[in-house]
């Protein structure tokens, strides 16, 4: 029997997708599901949720089971095939209110803060301790697992498991499978959707697109380049920093407008404030998501479970397919975030990458992707610098590691002074407290 092990499950939206996908496909419904999390409450209501799932979806052939806490983790990890982690250490309350609001007491303002800068490098550090305890766990009780990181900041989390674990870990993302259907949707090229080709590779949430062609083969990209002008230069809408990469750079980005503004130092200005008004940009984004979750999650709640006749049908998540893949050694190809063992050209070996993967029955088969265009392997690597010096400093455990890694973020280091950075970086440490006990 299959066991799946869904770390973080209080997460109740995401493990109910990603577990209700697993109740669709025929090789994994009868699966032994493990569902831990350290918050009581969470687990109770996605273990309702699933359970209605599997008894309406599944006629109750999935084996679900709940595991509580840390004294209970390594039960929930044992014999398992698959692990899922989808954990977020710290919460909005009190952890992602710190990075954002610590920050704008100096002038530095974000808008997700979960992947990149100052927000993107403290959920980083305070998580891989956590998952580094995951891997121990793992390295006793289910050595040949295949680990599926889901949790942000994808690139740091994923590039310190491969490299500092034995665990086979890859990273997933939602973004690589609907990037070229929003573009195409958004400039309404709707009718060049079907039999459409593409090439996406790069870094998490800034991997580029490539190629793109239509069923006949004809580039898609100098008409996308015609529109995407066009419609920036009318009404704002929510995908303008997108397409100005497209004007400047030559191709789309994976990850959203609202994410990618934070991503270089080209959108949010302190000296120019009308750059967020004219690229619409949405400072304080995810708290305001955060917010608008908590206020709404009982009525959310009861809605998905519909007095228990909840239903669900196989969504387009990853997870699903690669088990299904490897149990069946039946090939499929996803989007995968892996260490570059020579598949990007010109990003360090060292580095977190996003290729086309092949996945079977042994595993997860990186892609040689080749030279990127030099201007977009540049763009990557004013990312990558910061998701390898963080990685640096959970190795090192050196608290001067934070200051270069936050130096060399390029939001935040067009915007403050080095003696801010360090001064800001001590602040957010000091504030973490045990989250951040390894360099106090």
């Amino acid at each position: 029997m299959v066991k799946i092990t869904f770390l973080g499950a209080g997460s109740t939206v995401f493990a109910r997708n990603v577990l209700g996908d697993c109740m669709c496909t025929p090789s994994l419904c009868q699966a032994e599901i493990a569902l831990y999390d350290i918050d009581a409450n969470r687990l109770e209501e996605s273990e309702i949720i699933l359970k209605a799932i599997n008894k309406n979806v599944n006629l109750s052939r999935a084996q679900i089971k709940t595991y509580l806490g840390v004294e209970q983790r390594k039960e929930a990890l044992r014999n398992a095939d698959f692990v899922i982690n989808a954990i977020q250490v710290g919460g909005y309350d009190p952890c992602t209110i710190m990075d954002f609001e610590i920050p704008k007491k100096y002038g530095l303002r974000q808008t997700i803060g979960d992947t990149l800068g100052i927000g993107g490098i403290m959920r980083g550090l305070r998580t891989i301790p956590v998952m580094r305890d995951f891997a121990r766990d793992m390295e006793e009780v289910c050595p040949d697992t295949l680990f599926l990181n889901y949790t942000n900041p994808m690139a740091i989390l994923t590039g310190y498991m491969q490299r500092y674990t034995k665990i086979r870990t890859v990273g997933l993302c939602h973004s690589v499978q609907v990037c070229s259907e929003t573009l195409l949707k958004g400039l309404d090229m709707e009718d060049k959707l079907e039999g459409r080709s593409e090439l996406i590779a790069g870094i998490n949430h800034m991997s580029w697109l490539l190629e793109i062609r239509d069923r006949d083969g004809k580039d898609l990209y100098p008409e996308i380049k015609e529109r995407a002008l066009k419609k920036n230069a009318g009404e704002k809408h929510n995908d303008m920093v997108r397409y100005e990469y497209i004007k400047h750079l030559g191709y789309y980005c994976t990850e959203s407008s609202e994410h990618n503004a934070e991503y270089n130092p080209f959108f949010i200005k302190s000296k120019y404030p009308e750059l967020i008004e004219r690229f619409n940009i949405p400072l304080d984004e995810y708290p305001r998501r955060c917010i608008k979750q908590i206020e709404g999650w009982e009525n959310e709640k009861n809605n998905i479970l519909q007095n228990g006749k909840i239903t669900h049908e196989r969504s387009h998540e990853y997870a699903s397919y690669i088990m299904e893949a490897v149990v069946t050694n039946q090939p499929i190809k996803i989007g995968g975030n892996v260490l570059n063992t020579g598949l990007i050209d010109n990003l360090p070996a060292d580095s977190c990458v996003e290729v086309p993967c092949l996945v079977d029955a042994r595993g997860i088969h990186p892609c040689h992707v080749g030279r990127l265009p030099v201007q977009l392997a540049a763009m990557n690597m004013t990312n990558v610098n910061v998701q390898l010096m963080a990685i640096e400093a959970a190795h090192t455990k050196k608290r001067e590691n934070i200051y270069q890694a936050a130096m060399l973020d390029p939001h935040t280091c067009a915007e403050l002074s080095i003696d801010d950075i360090v001064a800001m970086c001590d602040e957010l440490i000091e504030a973490h407290g045990e989250y951040m006990k390894d360099y106090l």
